[in-house]
């Protein structure tokens, strides 16, 4: 089988959740979404951060805590939100991509907003950029600026490197730090892309019967950037 051909049968990644975000300088952010599956808790955040910061995983995993504690709990993207919004009282409302909600959207959900205190909902909204420079309606951008706001905040370098270490480890890999440090260089920026190529690296290194070495790396990430983007050099 070619190197091809193994990355294009990877196994399913792990689904995101709050307990497998790596959190970095991100935890206050983290309690304040771990307390939202609380069904007694109501409060109003909006994170932002741009695509790859982590913002859907943060998300998915809000959602994925609230259903573990039996609360009703709705995801659902900007550019899907219409004119009406069923919310049960005391569940948890999450919208992503709040920049994509349309003219109806944007007074559906600042009704929600006046209602939310009234019935118990709880709202966790996230966009890609601060609330001052959402292209949303005033009423609408002064309700969001007014609620718990949370940049994610970027991994450092280090957090990414330990990332990568506690990931082979768990997956019983022998990797040195060259190869963590080659990654880091030549790989996509955001942690999930990074530990999807070291679970590649892993399950080609087995397949072949090959070494976890530089050249291999090179090989896989090779073919992955390919796969993304055509031929690139690494």
């Amino acid at each position: 089988m070619t190197l091809q051909q193994l990355l294009l049968d990877i196994r399913p990644e792990e689904a995101p959740s709050l307990n497998n975000f790596v959190v970095g300088d991100n935890a206050e952010l983290m309690s304040r979404l771990n307390g939202l599956a609380d069904p007694r808790v109501f409060d109003q955040i909006f994170l932002w951060g741009p695509p790859g910061s982590g913002r859907s995983h943060l998300l998915r995993g809000a959602l994925a805590k609230a259903q573990a504690r039996a609360r009703p709990v709705i995801l659902i993207d900007g550019a899907m939100l219409g004119e009406e919004l069923a919310a049960a009282p005391g569940s948890l409302l999450i919208v992503d991509n709040v920049e994509a909600l349309n003219e109806s959207a944007q007074i559906t959900l600042f009704r929600t907003f006046n209602a939310a205190r009234l019935v118990g909902l709880a709202l966790l909204l996230a966009g890609q950029s601060p609330p001052l420079r959402l292209a949303l309606r005033e009423d609408l951008r002064t309700r969001i600026g007014a609620t718990l706001v949370y940049e994610v905040k970027p991994l450092s370098e280090s957090d990414k490197a330990d990332a990568l270490k506690r990931h082979a480890h768990a997956r019983g890999m022998r990797i040195d730090n060259a190869l963590i440090d080659y990654l880091l260089r030549h790989g996509r920026r955001d942690l999930p892309s990074l530990l999807r190529v070291l679970d590649t690296l892993d399950r080609v290194s087995l397949e072949q019967q090959r070494v976890l070495t530089l050249p291999l790396l090179r090989d896989v990430l090779q073919t992955t950037l390919e796969q993304d983007h055509g031929p690139r050099t690494v």
